[in-house]
């Protein structure tokens, strides 16, 4: 039986503002997903549901994670703060449903369930900012190129919208907030009222009302919301006004109008509208026109070669006017990938170095490991292509994040190879597999075990003619510790099925950003192998540093 997917945007995060829809959905719900500070602000509502919080910068995880869940059978609500269909999870949870083949008659039950978004909140904190045409942009260039951002800035500060910045300022992003206010300025008053809304209608709320010269002196962050006013914005007694237009039909302070209501709607009270002043002409004629007369200003060209550019202007925009003015945007991404000569074999070739280079590019970034392989990070619009090359140069190719990854030895030298084949088919099934969190499989080919798979995730050392198992190793902090032996003795043709099963179970089990220890500590038993608490009970001081 199918669950359903609740995706809900609680406002703000006061209480007051949460809709009544969204307190049912989240009372309906059989799990509750979102990042941590959302969770927390929820937390009044939350009546023993099952709580999956990750951090930021991690929504993908979330977003697939209620998939799964929903498909078991779960009535699963994502969280997101303001309106979910605003920056927040409504898409990504549809693109990962998309990349599953999912369809709505068949699939799993999804509700968008809608909620305030900040451009409202803080609106209503303003005054009346947004009473006419207004548009969000968001600041952070993470998942959007910069200057494409720029584009968008610049052609609203042109438009005259109101408009408001969502994620301005971050610890490491400081710069793209000065950019927008430079570009900004180009186009309006210095003294355009700005007003900055830090955690709207929440215990830690500011707000602040500034123009846009003078706005980076004040505190701007993550949480800060920047409403700029357009043209006709004004301020008065501490609040920010844009007028929707009605005095230019209505006298506003009379009670009697000078145009009665019939008057209202008639062409001669609209001599701004599209059909007054360009009477059924074409938009094309009239660019073409305009810049026919700014050409003849400067007397540079004469009547006949103004006319002939201009009749070139109409025809070339009519016959290709979706090649012509229809922005069409490269998708260009970072593709990430990991590459090494092999499984058991740890030596490049000289052209396998000159195919990275080659591919990496001037501004591709090459990264060598602590697994014997070198990560790429490529800016590229064509990710095929790149495979291919790799591919064609005998490059062993495995994705980046959390995946699966397999460490193995290198075997002596293949002095020692009977375990190559086992290792080889473990890459072969499991490598590169998506799971909760990254996972690391190590492969020793003798008992020396001297390549440290006892330090793995999930380790096999082959060891008289068997494998032993060792599943749960810890491998960063001040309590750090090997792996647990669960099994000695497995035979070679058991092994690969029972490390596929066991990274099964983890994947189908684990929450998302669950460490395979951590799950393993969780559910006490994985395919059988029981853990047991060896972890040394001793205080272990702060350190400085963090943990």
């Amino acid at each position: 039986m199918k669950g359903k997917l609740l995706v809900i945007g609680f406002g703000p995060g006061g209480h007051k503002h949460i809709t009544e829809r969204a307190r049912e959905a989240i009372q309906e719900s059989d799990m509750i997903i979102g990042y941590k500070t959302y969770v927390e602000l929820i937390e009044e509502l939350i009546n023993g549901q099952q709580i999956v919080s990750t951090g930021m910068t991690e929504e993908v995880s979330r977003a697939q994670e209620a998939v799964k869940q929903a498909e078991q059978g779960k009535n699963v609500a994502v969280i997101s703060s303001g309106d979910a269909g605003v920056y927040g999870m409504a898409g990504l949870v549809y693109e990962v449903l998309i990349e599953k083949g999912w369809e709505q008659a068949s699939g799993v039950e999804v509700e968008i369930i809608p909620g305030i978004s900040a451009i409202n909140s803080c609106a209503a904190l303003l005054g009346a900012p947004v009473m006419h045409d207004s548009c969000t942009i968001s600041l952070s260039d993470h998942l959007t190129p910069w200057e494409l951002i720029e584009t968008r800035i610049e052609a609203a500060a042109q438009a005259d919208f109101v408009i408001a910045l969502y994620n301005p300022k971050s610890g490491r992003r400081t710069r793209q907030i000065e950019e927008a206010q430079r570009i900004l300025l180009k186009y309006r008053s210095p003294e355009t009222p700005v007003g900055l809304v830090k955690s709207a209608y929440r215990d830690s709320q500011k707000v602040v009302i500034t123009n846009l010269k003078e706005m980076l002196d004040q505190e701007i962050g993550m949480l800060t919301t920047v409403l700029i006013g357009n043209s006709s914005t004004f301020l008065y007694d501490g609040l920010m006004i844009t007028p929707r237009g009605y005095q230019r039909k209505y006298t506003l302070n009379q009670a009697v109008q000078s145009l009665k209501p019939h008057q209202r709607l008639q062409k001669e009270a609209e001599p701004w509208a599209l059909e007054q002043a360009h009477d059924l002409v074409p938009m094309e004629i009239q660019t073409a026109a305009f810049k026919v007369n700014a050409t003849a200003e400067t007397g540079k060209e004469s009547p006949r070669e103004l006319a002939e550019a201009a009749l070139q202007m109409i025809l070339g925009t009519s016959k290709g006017y979706s090649k012509n003015l229809i922005v069409k945007q490269p998708i260009q991404s970072i593709f990430e990938l990991s590459v090494s000569p092999g499984v058991a074999n740890k030596k490049f070739t000289p052209k396998q170095m000159i195919t990275l280079a080659e591919v990496a590019g001037e501004e591709g970034v090459m990264e060598y490991t602590q697994d014997h392989a070198i990560k790429l990070q490529i800016l590229t619009s064509k990710p095929d292509e790149i495979v291919k090359k790799l591919a064609e140069a005998n490059f062993l190719i495995s994705p980046i994040g959390d995946v699966l990854t397999v460490k193995a030895c290198d075997f002596c030298d293949g002095d020692k190879k009977d375990a190559i084949p086992y290792a080889e088919k473990l890459q072969e099934r499991l490598g590169g597999m998506e799971l909760p969190k990254e996972l690391k499989l190590g492969v020793n080919g003798c008992g020396m075990a001297c390549y440290g798979a006892v330090k793995e995730d999930i380790g096999i050392v082959y060891r008289k003619g068997a494998f032993d198992l060792f599943l749960g190793a810890k491998t960063a902090g001040r309590n750090a510790h090997p792996g647990q032996i669960v099994a000695e003795g497995i035979a070679p043709d058991h092994i690969v099925g029972v490390v596929e099963r066991i990274v099964q179970e983890y994947k189908e089990k684990a929450y998302p950003n669950e460490r395979f220890y951590k799950f393993f500590k969780r559910v006490k038993q994985v395919q059988g192998f029981t853990y047991q608490d060896i972890t040394p009970k001793i205080k272990i001081e702060e350190a400085v540093c963090g943990d």
